[in-house]
């Protein structure tokens, strides 16, 4: 089956095609078209990745490559293939899983939006085809193409109702507004790959990450035949890519506002495709920053990125009143903690191999690990999360919480499912989101103890931010559906059909059990790997459990007195939102208007040079040229008498001056 991988993207990108061109004369739009492919992905994926996973190339630390000559281009050679390793394995597996029980969910969700579900349809298959094709890639120049393939189509999806819409302009506004904002950390990705590709005079997968180039070198990493300095500027482009499509600090703000499109897209933007792209590839290209002489700083960066980027995120969604915006605001943080657990396990990796320190190694291992382990959890509860939502909107119209309220009785399925998925993402015991989020809190504690104090500052910024994402998420759950019904609830329909619920079953038995079952997967690993699961146990067994836990717990507490007890009156807090704290929250920071202040004064102005240089420079010479041709034409024409007595004289003339230059070369006077 792992010859077969190519075909895990090429399905829904065929079923894009067929949907586009045949969608208008197929039930639901093409709907169940794409639906059939995602199933066929979901079922490739899982195929490969036990076979995969279950033979010698795992065993012996090695990956599957299979590739042919793309192009070659000024001595460099390009393949295009497919590349299988555990990353890829568990990418594809929950990118095409969950994106199937988003197409499935979609039906009921979409049912309403009649001839534009063809677009609808077409526009997600291709997004997957994206994602897939991204995780499965061979190189970075291919990657490259996949990844531009889901830019645009978070550009299509985002503005889907920018038109026959009450709020075209601001949707359409929102869909540019993250088209920009991406290819700025796009066009950074592009010239970090063009400096790797002068570097390692190739992109592909194997031949930089191959045993041959890490063999009887990993330990002499300063002395490596490579350009460590080259090698670094292009490490620092590529983490601005990952910003960018990650949605990292100071290059957020283009996430929240990308709930203007369905419900369904947040879902696949936010758990599925797209901003997981940046944590892959930083995933991916970890080994590089590793072996990078300077690597270290980097590293450091990309954990102080991740740390800030949480605990910013989490202080905007503490009074938003926009059910989608909130967990927009939680899925930045939550990427924050995964860019803070490679960051952290990267550095202790690099820490380890500089020192030779087998402990430090092996606990830069685990961490690397929780912060892919928290990328696979958080697709499963943040899925569940956002479906819940849109149960809830498609049920009451309205994505304000404050005209909801007592839907628990109307909406039980949605709200039991939407409460796994919060007690989850919250690091309650047990659940999925706990073990990964207390293991990557953990390890920069650790850090910040033993090798470099900033990593504390981060640590103290992850548990703020674990704090604030308790309290936040059940302030929206006890809004939602606890208290009395407000105004759009009074008029809910009741609960979404079968096929809006049946995903949310499947996703909350994730939201529940997949942390364990993967621990317990990660406890046999090591186990086999190092004879021994002590550094396992010390991480998960660990004097800091207990508080992490607790500080969840207070948050929950925090939020249950204010929003469903009414013990403690938030207005007070807010100052019945006139306070400045609160008004600078619900501002964001200014952010919007900074980004609006760089494009007028900045981007304007080098627009219009751009302008000056494009109307004067490019188009005068364009011009002066078809100037030339047109004189010199118009003093040809004259010549054109049609009188043989000129003709004559033409010739005799050229003929004088022939017999001149030949007479002159003779004498040698030219």
């Amino acid at each position: 089956m792992l010859e077969y991988a190519y075909l895990i993207p090429l399905v829904p990108a065929i079923c894009f095609v067929i949907v586009g061109l045949f969608g208008k004369k197929t039930p639901e739009g093409g709907g169940y078209i794409a639906i059939l492919g995602s199933i066929i992905s979901c079922i490739l994926s899982i195929a490969v990745s036990y076979e995969y996973l279950t033979g010698k190339l795992y065993s012996t630390g090695r990956s599957f490559e299979m590739s042919v000559e793309w192009l070659t281009v000024a001595g460099f050679k390009i393949n295009f293939g497919i590349y299988v390793d555990i990353l890829s394995c568990a990418m594809m597996f929950f990118a095409s899983l969950i994106s199937m029980l988003i197409f499935i969910y979609s039906l009921g969700y979409m049912k309403g939006e009649g001839e534009r579900k063809r677009r609808y349809y077409a526009e997600v298959s291709l997004f997957l085809t994206g994602m897939l094709g991204l995780v499965v890639s061979s190189n970075f120049l291919e990657m490259f193409i996949f990844w531009e393939i889901m830019g645009l189509c978070s550009y299509l999806l985002i503005g889907f109702w920018s038109f026959d819409n009450p709020d075209a302009q601001q949707k359409s506004s929102a869909a540019k507004k993250a088209f920009l904002v991406t290819r700025l950390g796009d066009v950074c990705l592009m010239g970090g790959l063009f400096i790797l590709l002068y570097v390692f005079h190739t992109l592909d997968y194997t031949a930089i990450f191959g045993r041959r180039f890490f063999s009887d070198s990993i330990f002499y990493l300063g002395k490596m035949s490579i350009n460590h300095y080259l090698l670094f500027i292009a490490l620092f482009l590529i983490l601005g890519g990952a910003v960018g499509k990650s949605a990292q600090f100071p290059l957020h703000d283009w996430l929240p506002d990308a709930m203007a499109g369905p419900t369904t897209v947040s879902a696949l933007i936010h758990a599925a495709t797209m901003v997981k792209a940046g944590v892959y590839l930083l995933a991916r290209t970890s080994p590089l920053f590793i072996i990078c002489h300077r690597g270290n700083m980097a590293l450091i960066i990309v954990a102080g990125i991740g740390a800030i980027t949480a605990f910013f995120a989490a202080t905007m969604a503490l009074n938003n009143m926009n059910i989608k915006k909130v967990l927009a605001y939680s899925t930045l943080s939550q990427l924050g903690y995964m860019f803070l657990g490679l960051g952290t396990g990267s550095f202790l990796i690099w820490y380890g191999f500089y020192t030779i320190s087998f402990g430090v190694l092996g606990l830069g291992a685990i961490v690397y690990f929780a912060a892919v382990f928290h990328m696979f959890n958080h697709a499963f509860f943040k899925a569940l999360l956002f479906l819940g939502s849109g149960s809830v909107i498609h049920s009451c119209g309205t994505e304000d919480m404050r005209l909801m309220g007592g839907l628990v009785k109307k909406m039980r399925t949605t709200a039991v499912t939407m409460l796994v998925g919060a007690l989850s993402i919250s690091g309650f015991p047990l659940l999925s989101g706990f073990w990964s989020k207390d293991m990557i809190l953990e390890a920069a504690l650790v850090t910040g103890e033993y090798l470099y104090y900033v990593f504390t500052i981060f640590y103290i910024l992850g548990m703020a931010a674990a704090f604030m994402t308790a309290f936040y998420m059940f302030r929206m759950w006890f809004m939602t559906f606890s208290g009395e019904p407000r105004e759009n609830a009074q008029h809910c329909h009741g609960e979404s059909p079968s096929v809006m619920t049946f995903p949310l079953y499947i996703l909350a038995a994730f939201a529940m059990f997949s942390g364990v079952v993967v621990i317990y997967a990660l406890d046999s690993v090591w186990q086999t790997w190092f004879g021994t699961n002590d550094i396992l146990e010390i991480v998960l067994t660990s004097k800091w459990t207990p508080i992490s836990v607790m500080v969840a717990l207070v948050g929950i507490f925090v939020a249950d007195l204010m929003y469903r007890m009414r013990v403690v009156n938030p207005g007070w807090f807010n100052r019945n939102g006139k306070g400045i704290i609160y008004r600078i929250l619900a501002d964001r920071y200014h952010i919007p208007q900074l980004y609006d202040y760089i494009s007028w004064k900045i981007g304007y102005g080098v627009a219009c040079i751009v302008d000056y240089f494009d109307r004067n420079v490019v188009d005068g010479v364009v011009n002066g040229l078809s100037n030339v041709v047109i004189g010199n034409a118009d003093v040809a024409k004259k010549m054109e008498t049609g009188y043989v007595r000129d003709y004559t004289l033409l010739v005799a003339v050229g003929v004088f001056v022939l017999v001149l230059t030949l007479f002159a070369v003779v004498k040698g006077v030219i």
